[in-house]
């Protein structure tokens, strides 16, 4: 990749994403038109499905790391390098930013608790959703049972979630680990009852989301987090 592109990329992306000295609120990204488009946030949740390597504004960015190497000081120095040792950096970001308070520092305990608040609210979306299509008259009557494992599923993972929560409120790491890891194999149980059955599992997407917000949280609270 040719120098001069990735620099007038990264021109362009910090521009897209740059707040404005004129105004409290952050101005508008625009599109070719001129017309107002997606702000921050957004776009990580779009960088967040895209697949590697990533194409922005004609310039091929290998990883999800050069990404995050160009994000400008919207995402918070100390959360990008905190989500940067995760295996889903963008996801990390993007979970957590709506969890995390703007007054306190930005540290891995507080970027943890904000996971597994995450992971939470993921799973309570995903019970929600679950429990409707079991209580759904057109759902077929083989699929019912396989939907209740699915609601086993997240109870688990919820339960889980406040165990974890414990564990860190009393310092408990191994308890923390054990948690968290619980909640790599929970996850895995609505998507496995499915294809048993050899069919395919309305909470995939949902799934798939949750699995990386599991996954984030448990290398940061393995790796990062030091009682």
């Amino acid at each position: 990749m040719g120098i001069n592109h990735f620099i007038l990329a990264l021109i362009s992306l910090t521009c897209l994403f740059s707040f404005s000295t004129s105004t409290d609120a952050p101005p508008p990204l625009f599109d070719a038109s001129g017309s107002a488009s997606l702000k921050l946030y957004d776009m990580i949740e779009i960088m967040s499905e895209s697949p590697s390597p990533f194409a922005f504004d004609g310039t091929i960015l290998e990883s999800i790391e050069d990404v995050l190497s160009i994000l400008p000081g919207g995402v918070d120095p100390a959360l990008q390098e905190i989500c940067g040792n995760t295996d889903h950096p963008v996801e990390c970001i993007k979970a957590t930013m709506p969890f995390l308070d703007e007054k306190a520092p930005i540290k891995p305990l507080s970027v943890l608790k904000a996971g597994v608040e995450a992971m939470d609210n993921q799973t309570k979306n995903a019970l929600a959703e679950v429990t409707k299509l079991s209580m759904n008259p057109t759902t077929l009557k083989n699929v019912v049972p396989i939907l209740q494992t699915c609601i086993d599923v997240y109870n688990n993972i919820l339960n889980n979630d406040q165990k974890s929560l414990e564990a860190i409120t009393n310092h408990n790491l191994v308890k923390l680990s054990t948690e968290l890891g619980a909640n790599v194999e929970n996850v895995l149980g609505c998507e496995n009852a499915f294809k048993q059955a050899k069919l395919e599992s309305p909470m995939k997407e949902m799934d798939a989301k949750l699995a990386k917000i599991i996954s984030n949280t448990l290398t940061i609270g393995v790796d990062l987090v030091h009682f």
